[in-house]
């Protein structure tokens, strides 16, 4: 089977794990930004829980090698902050706007035409940017066991701890 129907099916499935989760409601995301809500925490905490499990058995299995992203400050920063910024002001992240398109939301149209603006506004700014924000600390390519000089799989018991401690502290909140 091609990468590109993997990332098909994989696609499909994420969206439909969206959409069954609700996560693509715009209640949901409001209610996400102001703390009122923690659904779409509780979606992203535990697709985050499954990827880094099973990404760390499949190395162990030989199946895959990991390669990670230069951990650059500049780019985390203003990217992280873009990325808040239109979260915040659309309602929807890359995801769940494709999501909304797929339940027939015709507005997320909206959020993705900025996605895209945003995009090749980026693509055109590169050049100016690599000599400027992207030029802030770098400190190459690590990962959470390269930082703390810990192996993962004591990394992600204690996430998982950490986290289902939270998703309990939620349900008890009602959030």
């Amino acid at each position: 089977m091609s990468e590109h129907v993997l990332g098909l099916i994989t696609g499909i499935v994420f969206g439909l794990l969206l959409q069954k989760g609700r996560v693509l409601r715009f209640e949901k995301q409001v209610g996400a930004m102001q703390l009122r809500d923690m659904t779409i925490l509780k979606f992203m905490l535990s697709a985050i829980l499954v990827g880094m499990t099973g990404f760390y058995i499949l190395k162990g299995a030989g199946v895959i090698t990991l390669g990670h992203k230069a951990m650059n400050v500049g780019a985390v920063l203003i990217g992280g902050l873009l990325f808040g910024a239109g979260w915040a002001v659309m309602g929807y992240c890359p995801g769940t706007a494709a999501g909304a398109v797929g339940e027939g939301r015709w507005g997320a149209l909206v959020a993705i035409a900025g996605m895209l603006a945003g995009a090749a506004l980026y693509a055109e700014c590169f050049p100016a940017l690599r000599a400027s924000v992207l030029a802030w600390k770098d400190f190459g390519k690590i990962g959470l066991p390269e930082t703390l000089g810990l192996s993962p799989w004591i990394i992600i018991p204690v996430f998982w701890a950490i986290v289902l401690a939270l998703f309990a502290w939620f349900e008890r909140k009602k959030l």
